[in-house]
């Protein structure tokens, strides 16, 4: 059995314009709608599956402070890049989170973002 499918300007026009991460947020923003006027038990993580509390306060505070490392362009020493990028810089350069960190000297580091994750974000 066929059956006759007519696309309408309409409909194609749509599709055109809409990328991939946009249809997906549709989707995504639909769905939270959904469950907030069904009024939905919201989201519950099991404690064992996210890791248990998280400590806000030092998540910002270490935000703020890797801003002012990039901003300042300040040298940092091996324990403070250890502490922003939460990871031991094990060579000259390290790339983590689309921050790198460069060796200016022994114990002496400086602190930058990724060019190519600046132009992921600005697309």
């Amino acid at each position: 059995m066929a059956t006759n499918q007519t696309n309408t300007p309409e409909s194609t026009t749509l599709s055109s314009e809409l990328k991939a991460e946009q249809a997906l947020g549709l989707i995504g923003l639909g769905l939270m709608q959904k469950i907030s006027k069904e009024g939905g038990p919201g989201w519950i993580w099991p404690e064992n599956e996210d890791g248990g509390q998280a400590d806000l306060q030092a998540l910002k505070q270490r935000l703020e402070l890797t801003d002012l490392a990039i901003k300042t362009a300040a040298p940092l020493s091996t324990s403070e890049v250890t502490q922003l990028l939460g990871a031991r810089p094990g060579s000259g350069k390290i790339e983590r989170g689309g921050l790198i960190a460069r060796r200016l000297s022994r114990n002496v580091w400086k602190l930058s973002k990724s060019e190519k994750d600046d132009a992921y974000w600005r697309n």
